[in-house]
């Protein structure tokens, strides 16, 4: 995917082998992992009550040794129950230690709203990704160019959005059987793609996003959507599609670059425009802003997909570090990560989907 349309053709090849690994499993642990938040409150009240009878039973004894002893030195007394209600005490802090650590492994695998894979949909605005790079703008409006197959059959064009001056792409249309406006980005054009990816490695975080304490993005994605003439013409666009087709959905897709701007786009069109139902799947996608940015990304646009290749290199940049989380960029949920198992003459593309920290070390971070 580090490439134009043919690392887009790649991945949407690699979509096309195999149905993806099913994310139930996932959400079977999610919901073993509420059990597991009740069934650790259960233990703690247990363990709780059997420190209290401990106390108890501790008490009754050193009251009949009490008695049969003729009580003791006040001093030694003291000592005894001071011993007694430290441990008592030490128990309990371990105790809340020990739930406190369950909890936050519940919480940390509970999301409320986590996007779900399709692998078929996946396939279909990889189509979009692919035709958005086509330079014959007649072939691309009439929707008659070679991307524009069965998998998009039907697809009206509303807006095609060129900015010359600085070789920016986009369209914006209605898709009838997704019953959604989708708004493709077009990334970098092969010719630059190795000036670019060189350049990524030393981007440092430049601007502060508006609205949002500490979020950080990348300038160059963050003003290719919103300082070009790709904003005005999207939401005119949008604009008219919803007057001719009611208030459907709205799905963004991109590949590499145009992943990025189809990022900034779902959260200018939820954020800025107010629009509840914006749906994005990007392909080979780079990281554009900090964690800061990240968790206020996935708040207001959960539906998101990250598809990504174990061969592309783009997505691993800007570069990841993780002991300084505000000072680098980092990946927003979710990804998922197809990959390659060879089998003797066969090879088996996996699609695998990836934890909800958005650098899951297991994927292609």
């Amino acid at each position: 995917m580090a490439g134009g349309p043919r690392a887009t053709k790649e991945s949407s090849r690699s979509l096309e082998e195999k149905e993806p690994v099913s994310n139930s499993s996932e959400e079977e642990e999610v919901e073993r992992g509420v059990n597991v938040n009740d069934q650790v409150g259960e233990e703690d009240a247990e363990e709780l009550e059997a420190v209290e009878r401990t106390a108890d039973y501790s008490d009754e004894e050193e009251n009949n040794a009490a008695a049969n002893h003729g009580g003791g030195e006040l001093d030694d007394e003291e000592e005894r129950m001071a011993c007694k209600w430290g441990l008592v005490v030490a128990i309990l802090i371990s105790l809340c230690a020990i739930s406190t650590g369950r909890e936050l492994k519940v919480k940390i695998k509970h999301k409320d709203h986590q996007p779900v894979y399709s692998h078929t949909l996946a396939r279909v605005l990889a189509e979009y990704a692919s035709a958005v790079y086509v330079s014959d703008t007649t072939q691309l409006f009439t929707w008659t160019c070679e991307r524009c197959n069965d998998l998009t059959e039907g697809f009206e064009m509303i807006e095609l959005i060129i900015d010359v001056q600085c070789c920016l792409q986009a369209f914006v249309g209605v898709a009838k059987d997704l019953n959604a406006i989708v708004i493709a980005f077009r990334g970098t054009q092969g010719t630059s793609i190795q000036n670019w990816v060189t350049d990524l490695y030393w981007k440092q975080l430049d601007i502060n996003y508006p609205g949002m304490d500490y979020a950080m993005v990348h300038h160059g994605f963050y003003a290719a959507y919103h300082n070009t003439t790709l904003r005005p013409g999207i939401l005119s666009a949008v604009e008219r599609a919803k007057e001719l087709y009611g208030d459907i959905k709205i799905m963004l897709t991109g590949h590499s670059m145009g992943g990025a701007m189809a990022a900034f786009c779902a959260l200018d069109l939820t954020v800025n425009i107010g629009e509840k139902d914006v749906q994005a799947v990007t392909f080979g996608q780079p990281r554009i802003g900090n964690a800061a940015f990240a968790s206020y990304y996935s708040k207001f646009v959960p539906n998101t997909i990250r598809v990504t290749h174990e061969h592309d290199i783009v997505p691993h940049l800007p570069p990841y570090y993780y002991h300084f989380p505000q000072k680098t960029y980092h990946h927003f949920p979710r990804e998922v990560w197809l990959y390659d198992i060879d089998l003797r003459s066969l090879v088996y593309t996996v699609e695998k989907v990836c934890d909800g920290s958005g650098e899951d070390p297991t994927c292609s971070r």
